[in-house]
């Protein structure tokens, strides 16, 4: 096994890539590694020319990975826009190594994000001992994806400061980044393009300039519509997740994995399933991603605590961590949530007893 925490997406799922690019005819922008149809193959999942079978990497509408797709073959950047937990960043990755092979060209925007971390930096000792020079600059993954002709993601754009994220402009529209110190100019390699992500839920968001946000086509992943599809999802990843973290797989996920969907779907919308009575929501989003990390809490807990019993008991504590991020508001609701309408449910008398315990 791999001693690499997380391999990227290209490594990981190295055999499907290769494997698409067999005869791979079809019309291909310049400086991609598969044809765009290929490229929604790999996303969606489904066969390849030579019949090995593609994993689905994402669960949802197919004409959303096309829209995304067509857009990086054009010169317009991409912007997935979601809740969080809707696979944004996922997405952008799979993407990056479908189209250039190459995922790992990343901006992670943060409030602390400057210029010099998007544009270029420098070697100062190297500028202090000789001056401005190409030897003393320090490339930047959006400098790097310019020259080589790749892509370049940017996770959680509208985190940074307005003013940071203005500085896309130019690499935008004019397809160049100035370097003045230098007196020369970085051209972009045909092939290079941008995905972005951000989400509307976070409080720490910069609204996009509206210079900027012309520069972008905006795909909206949405949360999955059915209980079913999010149940497929998450069984699905944390599938993927304990065997990258060498845990055992519990034969009752998919059954644990739905009750726990039941509970956040209620508590996410505001009502029970049937629409009879109204609840109050959680400040935070209650997400897949959050669902996927409970199972997976649940089941480390369950391999080294509990002989490998996947139980509400086990992911109990995980779940009050993902529906109580405000310590007063949030207790309530849950234990609103728990009396009015759990403590009925025969088939989830467990999770009522070991959620009521903890809160």
């Amino acid at each position: 096994m791999s001693e690499i925490l997380r391999r990227p997406a290209e490594q990981v799922y190295a055999d499907e890539l290769a494997a698409l690019a067999v005869d791979d005819t079809d019309r291909r922008p310049p400086g991609w590694a598969l044809s765009p149809k290929r490229a929604v193959t790999y996303l969606m999942g489904g066969q390849a020319a030579n019949g090995a079978p593609i994993t689905p990497k994402y669960v949802g509408d197919r004409r959303l990975i096309e829209t995304a797709v067509a857009t990086l073959a054009t010169d317009r950047a991409l912007l997935l826009l979601g809740v969080p937990g809707t696979a944004k960043s996922w997405v952008s990755e799979h993407l990056a190594a479908a189209i250039t092979g190459d995922s790992t060209l990343v901006i992670q925007c943060t409030a602390g994000t400057d210029e010099n971390q998007v544009r270029y930096g420098w070697n100062y000792a190297q500028l202090l001992a000789r001056g401005p020079s190409r030897d003393a600059l320090v490339a930047t993954p959006l400098m790097r994806a310019m020259e080589s002709g790749k892509l370049c993601r940017f996770e959680e754009l509208t985190r940074m400061g307005s003013d940071v994220q203005d500085t896309l402009i130019t690499v935008l529209s004019e397809k160049m980044m100035p370097i003045p110190e230098l007196n020369t100019t970085v051209y972009a390699q045909r092939g290079f393009n941008i995905i972005a992500t951000a989400n509307n839920r976070d409080k720490g968001v910069n609204e996009l300039s509206s210079a900027l946000k012309r520069r972008f086509n905006v795909v909206v992943l949405p949360l999955p519509d059915s209980a079913e599809e999010e149940i497929a999802i998450i069984v699905k990843r944390v599938g993927e997740m304990v065997l990258s973290l060498d845990l055992p797989a519990p034969k009752n996920v998919a059954e644990e994995a739905a009750r726990v969907v039941a509970i956040f779907r209620e508590l996410r919308s505001g009502s029970t399933e049937d629409g009879k009575v109204a609840l109050k929501s959680p400040a935070g989003g209650l997400s897949t991603a959050e669902a996927i990390g409970v199972m997976i809490g649940g089941i480390s807990q369950a391999t080294f605590f509990n002989d490998g019993r996947l139980t509400p008991e086990t992911l109990a504590s995980n779940m009050i961590g993902a529906v109580i991020k405000d310590p007063v508001q949030d207790k309530a609701v849950l234990g609103e949530y728990l009396e009015t309408v759990l403590k009925k449910r025969r088939d989830f008398a467990d999770y009522y007893t070991s959620l009521t315990e903890l809160i």
